[in-house]
C-alpha cells in the first residue's frame, strides 16, 4: 500500500469451522494444510487486506488445536506483507470468545467485530497504507443475532417476527453504509467493502453441509437489494458453495475452503481475490488444493467393489462414505468392504444401507437412527406422533425453530 496509484488487493475468505470432524474423524491435518497455503497465497500475490467473513471456529468452545490453528495463522499473515487482517463472527462463534483478545491482535494489525456493536461506527474501519492515507473503509458487520434486532411483542405471529427481522437487518446495514459514506467524505475513490453472515434469498446449499437455518423460522432471507448501494463489494459468509448473490457480480460468498461433507466432494473450493484501482474492483477466484479426498460410492455389493478397486489402483488416499442399494441382504457388508480397502491408504467413514432404510421408514420408525435425522426431523415425527394438522403444525414448527436457534445463539463463555 506504499504507492497510492497501485491496485489495492483485498482476499476474501469464510467458513473455515476449525475444528469441525467428519463422522468423528478429526481433520486437523487439512485445516493446517490450509491455512499454511493460504499464508503462503497471501505472500506470493501480495494480499493488502485479508477479510474473514465469518465461521472461524466449529463450536463456541473451540479445543486448544483449533485454537493453536488460529493464532499460528494470523501471525503468518501479519509477517506475510499483509498489512490489514478482520475477522468477523458467524453464527457458529462465540462472540465473547472472539473479542477477547482484540486489543492485543490490534499490535499486528488483525481487527476482530465479533458480534453486533451498541454504537455502528464501531464495526466501521478506515484503513490506511504505510503514510497514513486511507486506502479502504471496511464494514465489517458480524452475524446479527436475533435478540440483537429485533424487540419482540406478545402475541407476534411468525410472519411478523420474520419482517421485523429483516427490518432489523436491513436497518442495521442502513446505518452502517450511512456511517461510511459519512467517513469518505468526498473522496469517491476509497473502495466500502461491507462484510455479513446471513442467508440470502436464492442461496444455494448442498446436502450435509452443516449450514444451519440463521434466524427464527428459517423464512428470514436477506434479499440482494436489502444492502448498501454504496458498497462497492460485499464480502459474505455462512453458505459454503462459491456464489454471486443473485444478479450482483460484487455481492459474493467465497464458500467454505474444504468440503464440510461428502455432498460437496466434487466441488471446487476457492478463495476470492478483488482488486480495486479506485474504488472500480476486479473479482478473480482462485482454487484451493485438495489436501483431503472424499469419495461418496453408493451401489450394490459389485459395484462398490469395483469402484475401490479402482481408487486402490490409483493409490487414493480417500476418505470414503458407502451407500449400499442393492437388493441382496447386506450381512457381511462390513467384513466386504474392510477386505477390499485393506493394504490402501483409503478409510470408510460410513456405511449406509440405503435400501433397507428406506424399507424400515416406509414400515415403522424402529431401525430409524439419528444419523438419519436433524432436529427439525426429529420435531416433525413428534408432531406425526400427535397428528398435529395445519394451522397449528406449522406455528409449532415454526416456534420450535426460534427456540432451537436461541439455544445455539447462546455465549457461554460470556458472563
Amino acid at each position: 500500500m506504499e504507492n497510492n496509484n497501485r491496485t489495492l488487493k483485498i482476499l476474501h475468505t469464510s467458513d473455515w469451522h476449525l475444528g469441525r470432524s467428519l463422522y468423528d474423524r478429526k481433520r486437523y491435518d487439512e485445516f493446517e494444510n490450509f491455512l499454511n497455503w493460504l499464508a503462503e497465497f497471501i505472500r506470493t500475490e501480495s494480499i493488502d487486506l485479508l477479510l474473514v467473513s465469518g465461521d472461524i471456529f466449529d463450536t463456541t468452545t473451540p479445543g486448544n488445536r483449533a485454537q493453536e490453528l488460529y493464532y499460528g495463522f494470523l501471525n503468518k499473515a501479519s509477517r506475510s506483507g499483509c498489512r490489514h487482517v478482520v475477522v468477523t463472527g458467524g453464527n457458529h462463534d462465540s462472540p465473547t470468545f472472539l473479542n477477547a483478545p482484540k486489543e492485543l491482535l490490534l499490535f499486528f494489525n488483525v481487527y476482530v467485530v465479533g458480534a453486533m456493536t451498541e454504537n455502528p461506527e464501531d464495526e466501521i474501519l478506515v484503513l490506511n497504507d504505510k503514510s497514513g492515507v486511507p486506502k479502504a473503509i471496511i464494514c465489517a458487520v458480524p452475524y446479527l443475532r436475533d435478540k440483537d434486532i429485533r424487540t419482540v411483542a406478545e402475541g407476534e405471529k411468525m410472519e411478523d417476527k420474520n419482517l421485523k427481522l429483516l427490518a432489523g437487518i436491513a436497518a442495521h446495514y442502513d446505518a452502517i453504509g450511512n456511517a461510511a459514506l459519512g467517513k469518505r467524505g468526498e473522496n469517491n475513490s476509497i473502495p466500502i467493502i461491507g462484510m455479513g453472515h446471513l442467508f440470502t434469498t436464492g442461496g444455494k446449499v448442498t446436502e450435509g453441509d452443516g449450514v444451519r437455518e440463521l434466524y427464527v423460522g428459517g423464512a428470514a432471507c436477506v434479499s440482494e437489494n436489502s444492502f448498501p448501494v454504496c458498497f462497492d463489494y460485499l464480502a459474505l459468509g455462512h453458505l459454503h458453495s462459491p456464489q454471486k448473490v443473485g444478479n450482483s457480480a460484487h455481492k459474493r460468498y467465497c464458500g467454505s475452503p474444504i468440503p464440510m461433507g461428502f455432498g460437496e466432494a466434487n466441488q471446487a473450493k476457492s478463495v476470492t481475490v478483488i482488486e480495486f484501482l479506485g474504488n472500480m474492483p476486479t473479482i478473480t477466484e482462485h482454487e484451493i488444493p485438495r489436501f483431503q479426498e472424499l469419495k461418496s460410492i453408493s451401489g450394490n455389493a459389485e459395484e462398490i467393489k469395483a469402484e475401490i478397486e479402482r481408487l486402490k489402483a490409483a493409490q487414493s488416499n480417500a476418505w470414503l462414505e458407502i451407500i449400499y442399494t442393492g437388493t441382496e441382504h447386506s450381512a457381511g457388508l462390513n467384513e466386504l468392504l474392510d477386505e477390499a480397502v485393506a493394504g490402501s491408504a483409503m478409510e470408510i467413514l460410513r456405511i449406509k444401507v440405503k435400501r433397507i432404510t428406506e424399507y424400515a421408514l416406509s414400515r415403522s420408525n424402529e431401525h430409524e437412527t439419528l444419523d438419519d435425522l436433524d432436529v427439525n426431523d426429529v420435531f416433525e415425527k413428534c408432531l406425526d406422533a400427535h397428528c398435529m394438522e395445519e394451522p397449528d403444525r406449522s406455528e409449532l414448527m415454526s416456534t420450535y425453530r426460534e427456540v432451537v436457534s436461541a439455544l445455539v445463539e447462546v455465549d457461554i463463555n460470556a458472563e
